[in-house]
């Protein structure tokens, strides 16, 4: 554990139980020198405490990545919830969830990821106010896709020189909240869909509603597509996987997605362009963070619209450089969290604009 925590530059870990409700909880701070640490909490099942450390982990230090390259005043953290097998009251779960955070004193700020919802989120916020994404703020999902969409954009326009997507092949894994959003302004701009998902009425869904081609999960790796778009969970791309793509773009809204830093640079030698997750799924964080600082919805809107233009910058360097984006993009993001250190950061003033 504290080899993962020395590689990945974590500041420290916190861990609560609460037999009561079945609490199994763990949140990573990655960072807080931009800021309070800000992230989701994933409640899922786990097979081990172990998986769900090295996820916690995993996840904030893409936050941090990903609020830096923002332009955010925030740190990165992140929850993770041990789904309980059976027996357990939810609410009641998500209360006590608040009272862990509440005792970490505003160091990190929670928001919905896989497997919450807005009214945990609620819960949450009878025992704390360090939460985003309730009833009053809403759901992050369609900003998370409207940022995946206006990335694929860039990146179809940067690689494949087509100013529409009218007619652009893509294969998009995960069709959750987010990637169902995405799947949907995808159709509304006349690109052409092949689905996978583990949920079967997910896919019969996509089908009905976007014409959608559905796909076996193994089957969608191999389709011959301009774009594939990962958006379900991470580790996807790997020794296994990258040898069997054939696309000529990653863009997609899932976390983690390289399951190791070296998978970046083979996506570079293979040719496909790859839009750093943290970068290209930024919306979401964005507007947990400016509604939680009371942004109006322009300036949350503005600010997940510019994402393209972000990426288009990075893709330009990288071909410029003959780099990985990837690699480009880690180094952007600790240049930033670095040079913050060294002025002493700014954690009081961000901590002093939540509500």
């Amino acid at each position: 554990m504290f080899a993962q925590m020395e590689s990945t530059g974590l500041q420290d870990l916190h861990f609560a139980a609460d037999p009561a409700t079945g609490l199994r909880a763990i949140i990573a701070i990655h960072s807080t020198t931009l800021g309070p640490a800000i992230g989701g909490c994933r409640f899922i099942p786990y097979d081990s405490d172990t998986d769900a450390i090295t996820d916690a982990i995993r996840l904030a230090r893409g936050m941090s990545y990903k609020a830096a390259l923002a332009g955010l005043p925030h740190g990165g953290g992140k929850a993770v919830i041990m789904q309980p097998p059976q027996g357990y009251n939810r609410r009641a779960l998500m209360a006590a969830f608040g009272g862990f955070i509440d005792n970490l004193g505003g160091r990190y700020i929670t928001a919905m990821d896989s497997g919450t919802q807005v009214q945990d989120m609620d819960a949450i916020a009878t025992r704390t106010h360090w939460v985003s994404c309730t009833s009053r703020t809403g759901n992050p999902s369609p900003s998370t896709a409207q940022g995946v969409f206006e990335g694929i954009g860039c990146a179809v326009r940067h690689r494949l020189g087509r100013q529409s997507l009218c007619g652009v092949r893509v294969a998009l894994q995960g069709l959750g909240h987010v990637g169902f959003e995405v799947a949907r302004l995808l159709h509304g701009a006349g690109a052409r869909l092949s689905v996978c998902d583990l949920d079967d009425q997910r896919c019969t869904r996509a089908v009905q509603a976007f014409g959608a081609r559905r796909v076996e999960v193994n089957e969608i790796y191999r389709l011959d597509a301009d774009v594939f778009s990962p958006c379900g969970l991470g580790a996807i791309l790997n020794d296994d996987s990258i040898p069997q793509l054939r696309c000529s773009i990653i863009a997609g809204s899932a976390n983690n997605q390289l399951a190791e830093a070296r998978h970046g640079d083979m996506l570079h030698r293979r040719g496909i362009l790859y839009a750093p997750d943290y970068l290209i799924n930024a919306g979401g964080l964005i507007f947990v963070a400016l509604n939680h600082a009371r942004a109006s919805a322009q300036q949350i809107s503005t600010k997940v619209h510019s994402i393209g233009a972000e990426l288009q910058a990075l893709f330009k360097q990288a071909d410029a450089l003959d780099t990985a984006t990837s690699l480009l993009a880690d180094q952007r993001a600790e240049a930033i969290i670095a040079a913050a250190g060294q002025a002493g950061g700014n954690c009081s003033t961000s901590i002093a604009t939540a509500q």
